[in-house]
């Protein structure tokens, strides 16, 4: 048996769950504006109350490693990191497209989201870098990536390959409503980012092995941060 702490904090919702066995036996999380800092701890604590788990016994903790808000990717890394550390423990980062996608597959699985030929459906999740940008993935409804992670700026061009091959084209995330209007033959449903998404890739990561250098790892940013100058004067 496996216990993994989840923690996805890449955009506007803080998520936190634990999972037994790649399956979520608690769930915390808040759309309630960017106050990731000081919610996250906050979750944590509050998840290891009620499970009665203590931090010793995690097996492991996993995280969001993006793409996605920058602040907010360094937040959910940092805490993932600073626990791994004190704990002793393994850390595990899963792409967070993957995650979204999953949580998709979770919805569907759960009769949540109903999308027609859901077998030959081709998932993609997006997540909102601003204006008409956003970082995306193809996934195929088995949660097998179909392209690699791009900062796309969404025009009518946009994953013509895929659209042009006759299949549902699914766009969900934060960053997928924006783009509706620009892709009318994709279907958009709402599937919103959570750690829940990252409970099944976790424990596969967890059992083949695959964990990350606690001292050296950095979330997956995909483009550099750019500081711009305020447009507003104080003095």
């Amino acid at each position: 048996m496996s216990l993994i702490l989840c923690i996805e904090t890449g955009t506007d919702i803080c998520s936190v769950g634990i999972a037994r066995d790649g399956e979520l036996v608690s769930l915390r999380e808040s759309d309630e504006g960017r106050d990731h800092a000081r919610k996250v701890g906050l979750f944590v604590d509050e998840l290891l109350r009620e499970t009665g788990i203590a931090p010793d016994e995690l097996d492991a903790v996993a995280v969001g490693k993006g793409p996605g808000s920058y602040t907010g990717l360094r937040i959910g890394v940092s805490f993932a990191k600073g626990l791994c550390y004190g704990l002793g423990k393994p850390l595990l980062a899963v792409g967070s497209l993957d995650a979204l996608a999953e949580v998709a597959r979770e919805d569907h699985e759960a009769g949540i989201l109903a999308v027609g030929d859901w077998d030959r459906a081709l998932l993609c999740p997006m997540v909102d870098a601003r204006r008409m940008e956003v970082y995306a993935q193809v996934f195929d409804s088995a949660g097998a990536a179909q392209s690699e992670v791009v900062a796309e700026v969404v025009g009518a061009e946009s994953f013509a390959a895929f659209r042009a091959e006759g299949r549902p084209f699914v766009i969900f995330g934060n960053g997928a409503r924006k783009c509706a209007e620009v892709l009318p033959d994709a279907q958009l449903v709402e599937v919103a980012p959570s750690a829940r998404g990252l409970a099944r890739l976790a424990q596969q990561a967890f059992g083949e092995g695959r964990t990350e250098d606690v001292a050296y790892f950095e979330p997956f940013y995909l483009k550099d941060f750019v500081v711009t100058t305020a447009k507003k004067k104080l003095f």
